[in-house]
């Protein structure tokens, strides 16, 4: 599976994969920016898998934001978290959330139900956060150690951890 969650609203975006590789960060790359035309910038946030910072991805990133504003949607912004900070990457508690629910002590008999249990644990998840608003990252809103605004300059590392 390839999803992005989406951390203002709380929204998952997924879709089905044979492969984690770049030509499926470039296909939810292309789905975002189809959800979010009305928006005039996204950014994608990620570990430093091989398949989010790989150059064909950097590439495509950089050519849709050289089109046309008209044909372009929104500006793509890539803001990778630092290796060894898995425990940023909110999506990743999502994904045990959806495990614990839907994999773990099952026994479907073939992969389209647990499929389709997956598609209605994300719709069912939607639904409520769509009725009961509450961004994602919730341990981690709050505890930042400056002001919570993009800045390229704003080193928001917490000098604990190295």
């Amino acid at each position: 599976m390839t999803a992005a969650l989406e951390l203002s609203s709380n929204q998952v975006t997924h879709f089905y994969s044979k492969k984690k590789n770049t030509e499926e960060m470039i296909k939810l790359l292309e789905i975002l920016k189809i959800k979010y035309a009305h928006l005039d910038r996204i950014f994608l946030s990620w570990d430093a898998a091989s398949w989010h910072i790989s150059k064909k991805l950097v590439e495509k990133i950089e050519l849709e934001n050289s089109k046309p504003v008209i044909s372009r949607g929104p500006i793509v912004e890539r803001a990778p978290l630092p290796a060894g900070a898995q425990f940023l990457n909110v999506i990743e508690a999502v994904f045990s959330g959806m495990s614990r629910a839907i994999i773990h002590n099952s026994n479907y008999s073939i992969k389209e139900q647990a499929m389709a249990a997956i598609d209605r644990y994300f719709l069912e998840r939607n639904e409520y956060f769509q009725k009961y608003p509450k961004r994602a990252g919730n341990k981690i809103w709050g505890k930042e150690p400056s002001s919570v605004s993009f800045s390229e300059s704003n080193n928001c590392k917490d000098p604990r951890y190295r």
